[in-house]
């Protein structure tokens, strides 16, 4: 790219997808120049909305357009690691949602295909991101916390009512566990060594059939490379009535944090001992270019359009400008990325291996090296 140039970004996916095109398009060092998706009437729907001119139905056109700098997949989870690959390998950077991908082997061939292009990856973590992430990772960093003792985190959710993508009913809890394991091995500073993790309760037979996965809830615990912590980890996804909740919580010598109980509760701050408050979470817009800072806090809706309630915006805390900025300028600086390659398999391979020592009666599964 020459100097001065805006990146060029393709978003492939245009469900959640669609909800980045906006923060391409008003940042000032980028421009969105592509959409792609497979069904026609949803690419020209998104399309007209954001005016994008170049649309795909075939991921391999996209990759062939010389103009697309980089390339952010928005796909179903089967499709992240192999659409990730084809964009490394055809010279473009890439970002992806989470989960990386499902299996080690997808996790560890996208190192080296990043490797191999020299270009950027990104996993688009939201945890990471989210106001409540960098407000504990603040005070972290000022040692507010002290010494970290302990770090849980959780992903509950009850996805059993129709109305999904059919690939969803019975996966294994674990495969999705990025929200939940990156934001406590991302305070800790340090990566999942090894992992023992346990299944719970049973899913119905026709949701057991799909992956072979009987459990309803998966707990790990995960033993952390070069360090005395440990972090637990609990993961839903079926037949477990609760509230969703996407949390962590922190332990340390001086303060302690843990999510709110119930959503709108606000956190709570532990001090001197046991004196315990509730504290409102600060938003983080003004880190980020004025174009696209109110995306923090703002939806982005077409009252013209009824079909456009899936263009939220401002969703999983605030997080979705910062991981588009991120992206844009860890390209641009020549970087890697805060949830680079090798990060984010860590991240990744977490929750796999969990699984794994799970369908093995907990024995406990090393997590592979990234190096």
């Amino acid at each position: 790219m020459a100097s001065g140039k805006k990146l060029r970004v393709g978003v492939v996916g245009l469900g959640f997808g669609a909800e980045f095109i906006p923060l391409y398009q008003k940042h000032p060092d980028a421009e969105c120049v592509a959409v792609c998706q497979r069904d026609e009437a949803k690419l020209k729907q998104v399309a007209d909305m954001f005016k994008v001119e170049r649309r795909y139905t075939r991921y391999e056109d996209m990759l062939r357009d010389k103009d697309i700098d980089a390339i952010h997949v928005v796909t179903p989870i089967a499709a992240h690691a192999p659409m990730t690959i084809a964009a490394l390998d055809a010279g473009k950077h890439a970002a992806s949602t989470v989960p990386m991908a499902t299996t080690v082997s997808e996790c560890l061939g996208i190192v080296e295909a990043r490797k191999k292009s020299g270009k950027v990856y990104m996993m688009m973590e939201t945890a990471v991101y989210t106001r409540e992430f960098l407000f504990v990772k603040g005070k972290v960093e000022a040692g507010e916390i002290g010494k970290i003792q302990f770090l849980r985190g959780s992903h509950q959710q009850n996805m059993s009512l129709p109305g999904w993508p059919d690939y969803w009913y019975g996966f294994p809890p674990m495969h999705y566990a990025t929200h939940a394991v990156s934001p406590l091995l991302a305070l800790a500073g340090a990566e999942a060594e090894s992992v023992v993790c346990f299944g719970s309760g049973t899913i119905r037979d026709e949701y057991k059939a799909r992956y072979g996965s009987p459990f309803a809830v998966e707990t790990a615990l995960i033993k952390l490379r070069g360090s005395d912590l440990a972090c637990e980890v609990t993961r839903s996804l079926f037949d477990t009535i609760r509230q969703y909740r996407e949390s962590f919580d922190v332990y340390g010598t001086k303060s302690s944090i843990e999510w709110e109980q119930l959503a709108g509760e606000k956190p709570v701050l532990f001090t001197n001992y046991e004196d315990a408050s509730r504290f409102e979470v600060p938003d983080y817009g003004s880190r980020l270019p004025k174009e696209i800072a109110p995306y923090t806090v703002h939806g982005v809706y077409d009252e013209d359009n009824e079909h456009t309630s899936f263009i939220q915006g401002a969703g999983h805390g605030g997080s979705h400008p910062h991981l588009a900025h991120e992206f844009i300028r860890a390209i641009l600086e020549g970087r890697e990325s805060y949830a680079d390659a090798r990060k984010a398999a860590n991240w990744t391979m977490a929750g796999v291996c969990a699984h794994e020592s799970a369908m093995k009666g907990g024995a406990r599964v090393q997590i592979p090296a990234t190096d």
